[in-house]
């Protein structure tokens, strides 16, 4: 699947999407480089928006670095195949094995800011998240598993729980909600 082509014939829903597409396929024709994270200034990432068959609940992980219960996902590291990317960290993330994207177009397109911190003892600087997110669905029965690198919890949440579970303002005024919606009106 070719990444590239998916975000350029990705439909934004609104003018967040609508801007954010601009800045990543700026950034994609100015620094091929970005599906790695050798690139300190952007890089590609993919992340989940995961829900149960009913698509009444959402699985979600407490998060080590923001302390905040979050979406799955992860770095592209070199995969040009996002929508991979995405179930991969998915099942690294929370352990569920039966896990399927709902489709296989972007759900959502962003530009996400990452304040600098630690990691494995190492500092990373600022920078940015050139993120693409799919709606996937996974079984509420399979057993959850921590990635005790990466997060403290697993757990599923109703859509509006979901809400009130993450303690970063932006990700549920601007992401969060907006995936809920589409949710709501694509699969309700």
């Amino acid at each position: 699947m070719n990444s590239i082509e998916c975000i350029r014939r990705y439909e934004p829903c609104c003018e967040q999407e609508e801007r954010d597409k601009a800045v990543i396929l700026d950034y994609l024709d100015r620094n091929p480089g970005c599906f790695s994270r050798s690139d300190l200034v952007a890089h590609m990432t993919a992340s989940s928006w995961v829900v149960n068959r009913e698509r009444t609940k959402v699985l979600m992980v407490y998060h080590k670095i923001y302390n905040s219960w979050s979406w799955t996902g992860g770095h592209a590291d070199g995969d040009t195949d996002l929508l991979a990317v995405a179930l991969r960290e998915c099942r690294e993330e929370t352990g569920v094995e039966h896990v399927r994207a709902l489709n296989e177009e972007i759900f959502s397109l962003e530009v996400l800011t990452v304040d600098g911190h630690e990691k494995r003892g190492e500092y990373v600087p600022s920078h940015l998240h050139l993120n693409v997110t799919y709606l996937l669905e996974a079984d509420e029965n399979d057993t959850l598993h921590v990635c005790a690198e990466e997060n403290a919890g697993v757990r599923w949440f109703t859509l509006d729980e979901a809400l009130k579970a993450s303690t970063e303002p932006w990700f549920v005024e601007r992401i969060y909600k907006k995936l809920n919606e589409k949710v709501k009106n694509c699969c309700g």
